[in-house]
């Protein structure tokens, strides 16, 4: 269980972290946050932050060997970077119609499912 837990949280954890780091950028092109300076919105995004950390933290203590969790260091920040490159793929796909999938994006996409399989790899 502690290895769905630490999946799970750190899902939701790169959801905050995502909507953090880009989601102002998607409230500017709405026409919400055109006229907030800069450090608005740096507050705005650090609230999100908080929400992100409340999650990423928990999931490196409860999924870390060191914590009889199931994962070494090097699984939980390989799982994290796959994780983070599935979230912000849906997040930018469905968010900014401008932006599209192309093959360099898929090839890339299998080369860090093949990273996480490499970390695994007794």
């Amino acid at each position: 269980m502690k290895a769905f837990y630490t999946i799970l949280l750190l899902i939701i954890s790169n959801i905050f972290m995502t909507f953090a780091w880009y989601g102002h950028l998607k409230l500017q092109e709405m026409k919400v946050s055109t006229n907030w300076p800069l450090y608005a919105v740096i507050l705005f995004s650090w609230g999100i932050a908080l929400a992100e950390y409340s999650c990423q933290v928990p999931a490196n203590r409860i999924g870390f060997i060191g914590n009889g969790g199931p994962f070494s260091l090097m699984q939980l920040k390989v799982i994290q970077e796959a994780i983070t490159l599935i979230v912000f793929t849906v997040f930018t796909t469905v968010l900014f119609k401008g932006e599209a999938l192309h093959w360099n994006h898929l090839a890339a996409f299998i080369c860090l499912i093949l990273a996480v399989y490499f970390v695994f790899y007794k």
